[in-house]
C-alpha cells in the first residue's frame, strides 16, 4: 500500500510564507576577541545561532542553570572542554551540553570555526561562571 502526503501550504492562521533567515539578514553581535555571531531564531523558547570564532579563540569556561545547548560544526574544527574531559569536534559533528554541565568551547586550530549554538530554553542570562 502506496500513501501519498499532501502538504496544505497554509497554516490555521493563515500564513503562506515565512521569511528566509541567514547571516545576511538576522540580528548580529559580536564577543570575545573577534567572534560574530547571528540569531537565526530568538524566540522565549528557543535560540539557534551561528557563531564564528578565529583560531586560537575560546570562550570562559562556563554552565548555565536551565539551558540545554547542542554545538555542532559547520566548518573548521573545535575542542569542547567539560569537567569530563575534552571532546574534540569537525565538521558534521555536534555535542549535547546538559544543564548544569560546565563547558568552554575552545578553537584550537589554525584555521576559524563556524558551528551553530542551539539552546533550550534560550540562554542568555542564564550563564554561570565558576
Amino acid at each position: 500500500m502506496t500513501r501519498s502526503w499532501r502538504c496544505d501550504m497554509s497554516d490555521d492562521q493563515g500564513v503562506t510564507s515565512l521569511p528566509v533567515i541567514s547571516r545576511n539578514n538576522a540580528e548580529h553581535y559580536a564577543w570575545g576577541t573577534g567572534c560574530d555571531g547571528w540569531h537565526l531564531v530568538r524566540d522565549s523558547d528557543l535560540s539557534v545561532i551561528e557563531e564564528y570564532m578565529p583560531a586560537g579563540a575560546s570562550e570562559v569556561s562556563h554552565c548555565h542553570r536551565k539551558s540545554r545547548q547542542f554545538f555542532y560544526i559547520l566548518s573548521g574544527q573545535a575542542v569542547m572542554e567539560t569537567g569530563g574531559g575534552p571532546i574534540s569536534l569537525s565538521v558534521g559533528q555536534g555535542v549535547e551540553m546538559p544543564p548544569g554541565t560546565h563547558h568552554r568551547f575552545c578553537n584550537v586550530s589554525n584555521e576559524p570555526v563556524l558551528f551553530l549554538v542551539i539552546s533550550q530554553p534560550p540562554s542568555h542570562g542564564d550563564r554561570l561562571t565558576k
